[in-house]
Protein backbone atom coordinates (compact mmCIF):
# COMPACT_ATOMS: atom_id res chain seq x y z
CA UNK A 1 0.00 0.00 0.00
CA UNK A 2 2.59 2.74 1.31
CA UNK A 3 4.80 1.30 -2.62
CA UNK A 4 1.61 2.58 -4.14
CA UNK A 5 1.40 5.81 -2.39
CA UNK A 6 4.76 6.80 -3.03
CA UNK A 7 4.57 6.05 -6.80
CA UNK A 8 1.27 7.80 -7.42
CA UNK A 9 3.11 10.72 -5.08
CA UNK A 10 5.87 10.65 -7.86
CA UNK A 11 3.88 10.52 -10.85
CA UNK A 12 1.61 13.93 -9.18
CA UNK A 13 5.43 15.24 -9.03
CA UNK A 14 6.57 14.35 -12.28
CA UNK A 15 3.65 15.86 -14.36
CA UNK A 16 3.93 19.07 -12.07
CA UNK A 17 7.53 19.46 -12.96
CA UNK A 18 6.82 19.44 -16.46
CA UNK A 19 4.05 22.15 -16.54
CA UNK A 20 6.47 24.65 -15.39
CA UNK A 21 8.05 24.60 -19.00
CA UNK A 22 6.26 27.16 -20.42
CA UNK A 23 6.35 29.91 -17.84
CA UNK A 24 10.30 30.02 -19.21
CA UNK A 25 9.29 30.11 -22.66
CA UNK A 26 7.97 33.38 -21.75
CA UNK A 27 11.06 35.17 -19.92
CA UNK A 28 13.55 34.57 -22.54
CA UNK A 29 10.87 35.90 -25.65
CA UNK A 30 10.24 39.06 -23.50
CA UNK A 31 14.06 39.80 -23.06
CA UNK A 32 13.96 39.85 -26.85
CA UNK A 33 11.17 42.70 -27.11
CA UNK A 34 12.25 44.27 -24.74
CA UNK A 35 15.96 44.34 -26.13
CA UNK A 36 14.60 45.62 -29.43
CA UNK A 37 12.44 48.28 -27.89
CA UNK A 38 15.22 49.49 -25.99
CA UNK A 39 17.26 49.12 -29.26
CA UNK A 40 14.96 50.96 -30.82
CA UNK A 41 14.61 54.10 -28.69
CA UNK A 42 17.06 56.04 -26.42
CA UNK A 43 18.12 53.83 -24.21
CA UNK A 44 20.72 51.86 -26.52
CA UNK A 45 23.62 52.62 -24.07
CA UNK A 46 21.95 51.26 -21.01
CA UNK A 47 20.70 48.41 -22.71
CA UNK A 48 23.89 47.51 -24.01
CA UNK A 49 25.54 48.13 -20.30
CA UNK A 50 22.95 45.93 -18.58
CA UNK A 51 23.39 43.10 -21.16
CA UNK A 52 26.92 43.22 -21.06
CA UNK A 53 27.04 42.37 -17.42
CA UNK A 54 25.28 39.13 -18.23
CA UNK A 55 27.64 38.28 -20.48
CA UNK A 56 29.19 34.68 -19.63
CA UNK A 57 31.27 33.01 -21.87
CA UNK A 58 31.24 28.94 -21.28
CA UNK A 59 34.65 26.86 -22.57
CA UNK A 60 33.56 24.43 -24.38
CA UNK A 61 34.92 22.89 -27.79
CA UNK A 62 32.05 22.46 -29.82
CA UNK A 63 31.87 26.73 -29.53
CA UNK A 64 35.09 26.72 -30.29
CA UNK A 65 34.13 25.12 -33.81
CA UNK A 66 31.17 27.37 -34.04
CA UNK A 67 32.37 30.35 -33.92
CA UNK A 68 31.88 31.02 -37.22
CA UNK A 69 28.33 30.45 -37.31
CA UNK A 70 25.81 32.92 -38.45
CA UNK A 71 23.33 33.84 -36.87
CA UNK A 72 20.62 33.44 -39.76
CA UNK A 73 20.88 29.62 -38.42
CA UNK A 74 21.22 29.33 -34.85
CA UNK A 75 20.50 27.39 -32.21
CA UNK A 76 19.65 28.99 -28.16
CA UNK A 77 19.27 26.57 -25.44
CA UNK A 78 17.11 28.76 -22.81
CA UNK A 79 17.51 26.82 -19.38
CA UNK A 80 15.53 28.31 -16.11
CA UNK A 81 16.39 27.27 -13.31
CA UNK A 82 14.44 27.92 -9.31
CA UNK A 83 17.59 29.03 -7.42
CA UNK A 84 15.64 30.69 -4.49
CA UNK A 85 17.66 30.34 -1.30
CA UNK A 86 15.74 27.46 -0.11
CA UNK A 87 16.92 25.75 -3.12
CA UNK A 88 20.62 26.59 -3.12
CA UNK A 89 20.79 25.22 0.50
CA UNK A 90 20.00 22.45 -0.49
CA UNK A 91 22.71 22.36 -3.35
CA UNK A 92 23.64 22.78 -6.66
CA UNK A 93 20.27 24.03 -8.98
CA UNK A 94 18.87 21.82 -11.23
CA UNK A 95 17.55 22.96 -14.20
CA UNK A 96 13.28 23.81 -13.89
CA UNK A 97 13.02 23.97 -17.89
CA UNK A 98 14.80 23.76 -20.74
CA UNK A 99 14.31 24.57 -24.39
CA UNK A 100 15.88 24.83 -27.38
CA UNK A 101 15.34 27.20 -29.96
CA UNK A 102 16.84 27.15 -33.76
CA UNK A 103 16.63 29.80 -36.06
CA UNK A 104 16.51 29.99 -39.54
CA UNK A 105 16.57 33.28 -41.63
CA UNK A 106 15.64 32.43 -45.08
CA UNK A 107 13.08 30.65 -44.09
CA UNK A 108 11.69 33.13 -41.48
CA UNK A 109 11.07 30.03 -39.24
CA UNK A 110 11.83 29.76 -35.51
CA UNK A 111 11.66 25.93 -33.67
CA UNK A 112 11.14 26.02 -30.41
CA UNK A 113 11.50 22.72 -28.60
CA UNK A 114 10.32 21.71 -25.13
CA UNK A 115 12.56 19.29 -23.41
CA UNK A 116 10.98 17.47 -19.94
CA UNK A 117 13.37 18.55 -17.17
CA UNK A 118 12.44 14.40 -16.14
CA UNK A 119 13.84 13.36 -19.62
CA UNK A 120 15.44 10.22 -19.07
CA UNK A 121 19.18 10.66 -20.97
CA UNK A 122 23.03 10.25 -20.96
CA UNK A 123 24.61 12.21 -18.88
CA UNK A 124 28.29 13.03 -20.45
CA UNK A 125 31.47 13.59 -18.39
CA UNK A 126 29.11 11.37 -15.64
CA UNK A 127 28.64 8.47 -17.53
CA UNK A 128 25.18 7.79 -16.16
CA UNK A 129 21.53 7.76 -17.16
CA UNK A 130 19.27 10.00 -15.24
CA UNK A 131 17.03 12.53 -15.72
CA UNK A 132 18.54 15.96 -17.94
CA UNK A 133 17.26 18.51 -14.96
CA UNK A 134 20.80 16.89 -12.82
CA UNK A 135 22.94 17.76 -15.72
CA UNK A 136 22.85 21.20 -14.16
CA UNK A 137 23.08 20.25 -10.64
CA UNK A 138 26.24 17.67 -11.78
CA UNK A 139 28.19 19.92 -14.04
CA UNK A 140 26.38 23.52 -14.14
CA UNK A 141 25.75 25.58 -17.75
CA UNK A 142 28.25 23.64 -19.62
CA UNK A 143 27.31 19.76 -19.06
CA UNK A 144 23.70 21.41 -19.82
CA UNK A 145 24.70 22.21 -23.19
CA UNK A 146 26.89 18.89 -23.55
CA UNK A 147 23.89 16.71 -22.35
CA UNK A 148 21.37 18.32 -24.72
CA UNK A 149 24.10 18.27 -27.36
CA UNK A 150 24.23 14.15 -27.24
CA UNK A 151 20.70 13.61 -26.82
CA UNK A 152 19.76 15.95 -30.25
CA UNK A 153 23.36 15.51 -32.08
CA UNK A 154 23.04 19.10 -33.26
CA UNK A 155 25.16 22.09 -31.99
CA UNK A 156 23.86 24.25 -29.28
CA UNK A 157 25.67 27.46 -30.28
CA UNK A 158 24.45 29.98 -27.51
CA UNK A 159 22.73 29.44 -24.36
CA UNK A 160 20.26 32.06 -21.93
CA UNK A 161 20.06 31.11 -18.41
CA UNK A 162 17.22 32.94 -16.18
CA UNK A 163 15.45 32.32 -13.02
CA UNK A 164 12.31 32.99 -10.90
CA UNK A 165 13.33 36.32 -10.26
CA UNK A 166 13.25 37.86 -13.82
CA UNK A 167 9.73 36.97 -14.01
CA UNK A 168 9.05 38.47 -10.48
CA UNK A 169 11.31 42.02 -10.67
CA UNK A 170 9.95 42.47 -14.42
CA UNK A 171 6.27 42.66 -13.92
CA UNK A 172 7.26 44.52 -10.39
CA UNK A 173 9.41 47.13 -12.41
CA UNK A 174 6.44 47.91 -14.36
CA UNK A 175 4.64 48.56 -11.50
CA UNK A 176 2.67 45.72 -11.82
CA UNK A 177 -0.04 44.41 -14.45
CA UNK A 178 -3.68 44.28 -14.91
CA UNK A 179 -4.99 40.57 -14.90
CA UNK A 180 -8.72 38.98 -15.11
CA UNK A 181 -8.44 36.12 -12.19
CA UNK A 182 -11.51 34.31 -12.81
CA UNK A 183 -11.29 32.25 -9.16
CA UNK A 184 -10.03 32.85 -5.70
CA UNK A 185 -7.17 30.48 -4.47
CA UNK A 186 -4.22 30.48 -1.95
CA UNK A 187 -1.21 29.53 -3.58
CA UNK A 188 2.86 29.15 -2.29
CA UNK A 189 4.94 32.09 -3.21
CA UNK A 190 8.52 31.96 -4.67
CA UNK A 191 10.04 30.80 -1.44
CA UNK A 192 7.84 28.09 -1.32
CA UNK A 193 5.88 29.13 1.50
CA UNK A 194 2.37 27.39 1.65
CA UNK A 195 -0.54 29.38 0.74
CA UNK A 196 1.37 32.89 0.94
CA UNK A 197 -0.34 34.41 -1.68
CA UNK A 198 -4.30 34.58 -2.06
CA UNK A 199 -6.04 36.22 -4.79
CA UNK A 200 -9.67 37.58 -4.84
CA UNK A 201 -11.36 36.80 -8.32
CA UNK A 202 -11.89 39.72 -10.60
CA UNK A 203 -10.31 42.36 -12.36
CA UNK A 204 -7.03 43.88 -10.16
CA UNK A 205 -3.17 45.03 -10.79
CA UNK A 206 -0.88 42.04 -9.74
CA UNK A 207 2.81 42.59 -8.73
CA UNK A 208 5.19 39.81 -9.64
CA UNK A 209 5.19 37.54 -6.58
CA UNK A 210 0.87 37.58 -7.26
CA UNK A 211 1.55 37.09 -11.05
CA UNK A 212 4.00 34.52 -10.65
CA UNK A 213 1.03 32.64 -8.38
CA UNK A 214 -1.55 33.30 -10.47
CA UNK A 215 1.03 31.76 -13.46
CA UNK A 216 1.74 28.21 -11.32
CA UNK A 217 -1.66 27.52 -9.33
CA UNK A 218 -2.14 23.50 -10.28
CA UNK A 219 -4.85 23.21 -7.67
CA UNK A 220 -8.23 24.69 -9.86
CA UNK A 221 -8.10 24.45 -12.77
CA UNK A 222 -6.75 21.85 -16.18
CA UNK A 223 -3.63 22.25 -17.46
CA UNK A 224 -5.22 23.59 -20.70
CA UNK A 225 -6.46 26.34 -18.73
CA UNK A 226 -3.09 26.97 -16.72
CA UNK A 227 -1.39 27.55 -20.04
CA UNK A 228 -4.21 30.05 -20.91
CA UNK A 229 -3.71 31.82 -17.71
CA UNK A 230 0.22 31.88 -18.33
CA UNK A 231 -0.41 33.42 -22.03
CA UNK A 232 -2.82 36.14 -20.27
CA UNK A 233 0.16 37.15 -18.06
CA UNK A 234 2.62 37.26 -21.08
CA UNK A 235 0.21 39.30 -23.01
CA UNK A 236 -0.10 42.02 -20.08
CA UNK A 237 3.19 42.09 -19.25
CA UNK A 238 3.83 42.91 -23.32
CA UNK A 239 0.90 45.11 -23.34
CA UNK A 240 1.90 47.13 -20.01
CA UNK A 241 5.71 47.03 -21.46
CA UNK A 242 5.09 48.96 -24.59
CA UNK A 243 3.19 51.68 -23.19
CA UNK A 244 5.22 52.60 -20.19
CA UNK A 245 6.75 56.31 -21.12
CA UNK A 246 9.12 56.21 -17.81
CA UNK A 247 12.67 56.14 -18.48
CA UNK A 248 12.90 55.08 -14.85
CA UNK A 249 10.42 51.90 -15.95
CA UNK A 250 12.29 50.86 -18.62
CA UNK A 251 16.14 50.86 -16.75
CA UNK A 252 14.19 48.78 -13.92
CA UNK A 253 12.99 46.24 -16.47
CA UNK A 254 16.43 46.06 -18.33
CA UNK A 255 18.24 45.81 -14.74
CA UNK A 256 15.91 42.98 -13.94
CA UNK A 257 16.02 40.98 -16.85
CA UNK A 258 19.75 41.28 -16.46
CA UNK A 259 20.85 40.80 -12.89
CA UNK A 260 18.80 37.67 -13.38
CA UNK A 261 20.04 36.36 -16.67
CA UNK A 262 23.26 35.34 -18.08
CA UNK A 263 24.58 34.70 -21.67
CA UNK A 264 27.29 33.95 -24.13
CA UNK A 265 25.30 36.13 -26.28
CA UNK A 266 26.89 39.53 -26.87
CA UNK A 267 25.03 42.61 -26.93
CA UNK A 268 25.88 43.19 -31.03
CA UNK A 269 24.48 39.55 -31.48
CA UNK A 270 21.26 39.89 -29.59
CA UNK A 271 20.33 42.80 -31.70
CA UNK A 272 20.46 40.64 -34.73
CA UNK A 273 17.51 39.18 -33.05
CA UNK A 274 15.45 42.06 -34.06
CA UNK A 275 14.51 41.23 -37.11
CA UNK A 276 12.46 38.25 -35.84
CA UNK A 277 10.29 40.34 -33.31
CA UNK A 278 9.82 43.28 -35.66
CA UNK A 279 8.52 40.57 -38.22
CA UNK A 280 5.69 39.93 -35.87
CA UNK A 281 3.26 37.56 -37.64
CA UNK A 282 5.17 36.93 -40.94
CA UNK A 283 7.23 34.63 -38.61
CA UNK A 284 6.56 30.90 -38.80
CA UNK A 285 7.15 29.73 -34.97
CA UNK A 286 6.71 25.72 -34.49
CA UNK A 287 6.13 24.50 -31.04
CA UNK A 288 7.76 21.24 -30.87
CA UNK A 289 8.23 18.39 -27.80
CA UNK A 290 9.65 15.31 -26.75
CA UNK A 291 7.25 12.48 -27.32
CA UNK A 292 7.39 9.98 -24.29
CA UNK A 293 5.94 8.01 -21.93
CA UNK A 294 5.92 7.90 -17.69
CA UNK A 295 8.39 5.44 -16.19
CA UNK A 296 9.92 4.32 -13.23
CA UNK A 297 13.46 2.49 -12.44
CA UNK A 298 13.55 1.54 -9.02
CA UNK A 299 10.91 3.36 -7.81
CA UNK A 300 11.85 6.68 -9.13
CA UNK A 301 9.85 8.46 -11.90
CA UNK A 302 11.21 9.30 -14.94
CA UNK A 303 10.10 10.66 -18.42
CA UNK A 304 11.37 7.61 -21.20
CA UNK A 305 11.81 9.57 -24.33
CA UNK A 306 10.23 7.69 -27.64
CA UNK A 307 13.49 6.59 -29.44
CA UNK A 308 11.82 6.74 -32.73
CA UNK A 309 9.91 10.05 -32.03
CA UNK A 310 13.87 11.54 -30.93
CA UNK A 311 15.10 9.95 -34.21
CA UNK A 312 12.23 12.15 -36.23
CA UNK A 313 13.31 15.65 -34.07
CA UNK A 314 17.13 15.06 -34.52
CA UNK A 315 16.11 15.51 -38.46
CA UNK A 316 13.66 18.39 -37.98
CA UNK A 317 16.01 20.27 -35.89
CA UNK A 318 18.77 19.42 -38.37
CA UNK A 319 17.57 20.34 -41.35
CA UNK A 320 16.13 23.65 -39.93
CA UNK A 321 19.32 24.51 -38.98
CA UNK A 322 20.94 23.40 -42.38
CA UNK A 323 24.10 21.90 -40.34
CA UNK A 324 25.80 19.14 -42.20
CA UNK A 325 28.34 18.69 -39.43
CA UNK A 326 26.63 17.13 -36.10
CA UNK A 327 27.32 18.30 -32.72
CA UNK A 328 29.02 14.37 -32.32
CA UNK A 329 30.82 14.86 -35.41
CA UNK A 330 32.29 18.13 -34.29
CA UNK A 331 33.25 17.32 -31.41
CA UNK A 332 35.68 15.04 -33.09
CA UNK A 333 37.30 17.12 -35.36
Amino acid sequence: MSVNRQVYKNNKKGKKRRKRILLWIIMPILLLIIGATAYGGFLYNKAESVMNKSYKPIERETKKANTNVKLENTSILFIGVDDSEKRKSSGNSRSDALMLATFNKEEKSIKLLSIPRDSYVHIPEKDIYTKITHAHAYGGVKLTLETVEELLDVPVDYYVKMNFNAFIDVINALDGVEVDVPFTFSEQDSEDHAKAITLKKGLQELDGEQALAFARTRKIDSDIQRGLRQQQIFKAILAKGSSIKSITNYTDVMEAVGKNMSTDLTFDQMKSFISYVQAGSGINVESMSLKGSDDYIDRVYYYKLDETALEETKSKLKEHLNRTTTASSTDSE
